[in-house]
């Protein structure tokens, strides 16, 4: 991948740059302690997160008209408890500041809509600098399209082919390749037992944040 100019990466949040399993499992616990539900263990919820609420409330097994009732106090629970438990997964920080001394633009596209994804990159500081946000919601359809992305490359002022597009789940894969841009799968994110991965055709994997560094042969600085 070095000899390919990357004039910008953008990354997926949930599963790549931060981990909120832990929050969207405390908001899930909740509603299932408030409706007499039995709760869902850190194991089993963690590999859905990036599914949704609509994905964790589905753990509860109930039928879909009563998920849909408890959808509204879900997403209440969460926002209020955004970064409760949340971090950035280990070695993000390091990865996006050596992204920025080597003067390659960062940008966040998430399926998150507005309402819960401002509030929570509020709460980390390396993440408060990057200015190109998209989220679920921002346009009128979400990954897989690819337009999501699209919209971010413009905001960057870079061509998509001149981009990385990072993410944990398939729909990030089939946005990034559908933008013509260069996919890589963070395998440490949010992947199932049931996903198959391999199969997502993802130009390349990384297994820890900062991998990417050494993916784009980018010398480190720690300082």
């Amino acid at each position: 991948m070095n000899t390919h100019p990357v004039a910008a990466v953008l990354f997926d949040l949930d599963g790549t740059l931060l981990d909120s399993a832990p929050d969207l499992g405390f908001a899930l616990n909740e509603v299932c302690r408030e409706n007499n539900l039995p709760e869902i263990p850190a194991e089993v919820f963690t590999p859905v997160a990036s599914h949704g609420s609509r994905g964790l409330l589905s753990l509860t097994q109930l039928d879909d008209d009563t998920l849909l009732t408890l959808k509204p106090r879900f997403l209440e629970i969460y926002r209020e408890n955004l970064a409760r438990y949340s971090r950035l997964f280990d070695g993000i920080e390091l990865l996006l500041s050596n992204l920025r001394r080597h003067q390659i633009k960062i940008g966040i596209v998430t399926n998150k809509p507005e309402f819960l994804t401002h509030p929570l990159i509020a709460q980390f500081e390396a993440l408060q600098s990057i200015s190109v946000v998209v989220c679920g919601d921002t346009l009128e359809v979400a990954k897989p399209s690819p337009k999501p992305l699209y919209y971010a490359a413009e905001q960057l002022d870079v061509d998509p082919k001149d981009c990385i597009y990072v993410g944990d789940a398939e729909r990030d894969i089939i946005a990034g390749r559908d933008a013509g841009m260069v996919t890589v799968l963070a395998e440490y994110g949010y992947i199932s037992s049931n996903d198959q991965p391999q199969q997502w055709l993802a130009d390349y994997t990384i297994e820890r944040p900062d991998a990417l560094l050494e993916l784009l042969a980018l010398s480190e600085y720690t300082d």
